[in-house]
C-alpha cells in the first residue's frame, strides 16, 4: 500500500515510496552541471524531482511513464517544493496498485453519466434529442467518455473528468435557463453536452493521458465536429440549417483563435456556450491549483498558464472555510 502521497509531502520531509514518472529532461545547471529533471505522480498530485548524483547511469535506469522507487529529500527552490533524489531504482508495473496513481472524479461516473441522461431528456427538439441519444446510448462512445480526462492538466485533468466537466457545464445551462428570453435552449443545452465530445479521441486511455496522434494532428474540435456529423448522416431527415447551428457550437466554443478555435461565437447560443465552458474550466482549473499539495501561507506559486499568482487566504481563513 503506498504512503508517500505527494499532497502528503512538506518541507524538509524524507520520502522514500513508488511514482509514476510523467516527465523527464536532461538539463544543465548555470554552472555547467548535468540533472536530471523529472516530473513525479500518483494520484493526489505531481511534484518535480532532480537528480544530480550519476545522472547519465541514473538515466539508463527508467523512461516516461515508468515506475520508480526513490529515496529523497523534500526541499523547496525558488517558492517551490521539489524533491532532491537520492537514489533510484526501476519498480515492476505489475506490483503497482494502479489506484493509487490514476486520480479519479470524486463522483461514480455511473452516477454522474445517469444525472446527464435525466437532464438531456428535457431537449424537446425532436433531431437534437436523437442527436445526444446516439451519442449517451452508444456504448463504446460511453467506455471512453466516462473514463477520459477533459485536459491534460488545466482542469478535470482525471478519469471521469471529460464527464465531471461536461456535466457541470450542462447544469450551469439549467442555472441560467429562462433568463435570456432570446436564446434557443435546447440548442444550447444539446452543444453543452456534445461540444467536447472530440476528447475521447484526442487523449490517450494510459497513465499520462498523452495526446493520440490524431487529438495531436488535428484537436478535439475537428474531432468532435467528425463525430457529431457522423450521427447526424444517421438520423434520416436532419434539418441542414440546424446542423449547421450545432456544429457551430462545437467549433466555437474555445472562443478566440489563439485559444484554438476555429471559428468565434457568432450566435447567442454559441457565445453563452463559450462563456460557461470558458468559466468551468477556469474556475475549477484555479480552485484544484489553490488546494495543491505544498503550497503554503496566503499566496500560491506562480501559475505559468493563468500567468499570475492566486490568494489563498489567511491560514485562519483557510482552515475555517472563510
Amino acid at each position: 500500500m503506498k504512503r508517500d502521497f505527494v499532497e502528503r509531502i512538506k518541507e524538509n520531509d524524507q520520502v522514500k515510496g513508488v511514482f509514476l514518472v510523467k516527465e523527464k529532461v536532461m538539463a544543465t545547471s548555470k554552472e555547467g552541471a548535468p540533472f536530471l529533471k523529472v516530473k513525479l505522480a500518483d494520484r493526489t498530485g505531481e511534484i518535480e524531482g532532480r537528480i544530480w548524483e550519476g545522472v547519465e547511469e541514473t538515466s539508463k535506469l527508467f523512461k516516461k511513464g515508468d515506475f520508480i522507487l526513490i529515496e529523497a529529500q523534500a526541499v523547496t527552490f525558488q517558492d517551490r517544493l521539489q524533491l532532491r533524489i537520492l537514489t533510484l531504482e526501476p519498480y515492476p508495473s505489475e506490483e503497482v496498485d494502479l489506484e493509487d496513481f490514476l486520480p479519479k472524479s470524486p463522483r461514480p461516473p455511473e452516477e454522474m453519466l445517469e444525472e446527464l441522461r435525466r437532464i438531456a431528456l428535457m431537449i424537446r427538439e425532436p433531431f437534437l434529442f436523437r442527436l445526444v441519444f446516439s451519442f449517451l446510448e452508444d456504448e463504446d462512445f460511453l467506455r471512453l467518455f466516462i473514463k477520459a480526462p477533459a485536459s491534460r492538466r488545466l482542469h478535470h485533468a482525471r478519469i471521469g473528468g471529460l464527464l465531471e466537466h461536461t456535466l457541470s457545464v450542462v447544469k450551469l445551462v439549467e442555472r441560467i435557463r429562462g433568463h435570456y428570453e432570446e436564446v434557443n435552449w435546447d440548442l444550447l443545452l444539446a452543444g453543452a453536452i456534445l461540444h467536447d465530445v472530440g476528447k475521447v479521441r484526442e487523449l490517450g486511455e494510459g497513465l499520462l493521458f498523452d495526446y493520440t496522434d490524431e487529438g495531436r494532428l488535428l484537436g478535439h474540435i475537428l474531432l468532435g465536429l467528425e463525430m457529431v456529423q457522423e450521427k447526424i448522416s444517421s438520423i434520416p431527415g436532419f434539418p441542414e440549417d440546424l446542423a449547421m447551428l450545432i456544429k457551430h457550437l462545437i467549433a466555437s466554443h474555445h472562443g478566440q483563435y489563439e485559444w484554438g478555435s476555429p471559428k468565434r461565437p457568432k450566435t447567442l447560443e454559441a457565445e453563452l456556450l463559450h462563456q460557461l465552458d470558458n468559466l468551468d474550466a477556469k474556475v475549477t482549473g484555479i480552485a484544484e491549483f489553490i488546494r495543491r499539495r505544498g503550497q503554503e501561507g496566503e499566496w500560491t506559486e506562480y501559475h505559468r498558464l493563468f500567468e499570475r499568482f492566486f490568494y489563498r487566504g489567511k491560514e485562519e481563513s483557510l482552515r475555517e472555510g472563510l
